[in-house]
């Protein structure tokens, strides 16, 4: 699984980037959320991404922060949501937007996004209802977590722990952590709760 990115910005062609990491050029889908904080061609960027695997193709979706990618993948474990519409969803809306209409359940501010009817957007607040917490609200742009704590995050994740847990986790390290004791001081955190 390819979980992060870190390389060149070589092309900007929405959605699609093409990111040179050491030689390899990555084609990349990101939602316009994490594209307009993107820096310019020729500089530096970190995405954390998603692999799909299919038959005809490997597909790469990236994202600005990791709780993007956690929205993502509770998006396309809906029934009839694929990768494209949960893209859309990330396109139309803020995390931030997308958690207030869950918790409202406002099918309203959905079907403004294009490609979801009513249907669809009674479904999306259905299963997501009690999944996005208030935390995956508030979020910077890209790369906005350290590069100790992107660390620690993927250690936790590569632990099997969810990536909703070990955002929470995440949270009770001090920020001057190194990854060590970062990822020492998580799993206590994990353990109690």
């Amino acid at each position: 699984m390819i979980g992060r990115l870190s390389g060149v910005l070589l092309e900007k062609n929405p959605p699609q980037l093409l990111i040179d990491v050491q030689g390899v050029g990555y084609e990349v889908d990101v939602p316009m959320s994490t594209f307009y904080n993107l820096p310019h061609t020729g500089e530096r960027v970190m995405l954390f991404t998603h692999l799909t695997v299919r038959e005809d193709a490997h597909l790469l979706y990236g994202f600005g922060h990791a709780e993007e990618r956690v929205v993502f993948r509770q998006l396309i474990k809906i029934s009839g949501i694929g990768a494209r519409m949960a893209l859309a969803i990330l396109s139309g809306m803020s995390i931030a937007d997308l958690s207030q209409a869950v918790t409202r359940q406002e099918a309203g501010r959905l079907v403004k996004i294009p490609g979801i009817g009513k249907k669809t957007a009674e479904r999306l607040l259905l299963e997501l209802k009690g999944k996005l917490g208030a935390d995956l609200g508030s979020v910077g742009g890209v790369a906005a977590v350290p590069d100790a704590q992107t660390d620690i995050l993927n250690a936790l994740i590569a632990l099997g722990y969810s990536d909703k847990e070990a955002l929470l986790a995440l949270k009770t390290v001090p920020a001057g952590a190194s990854v060590s004791d970062g990822i020492k001081q998580a799993l206590k955190a994990l353990s109690k709760g």
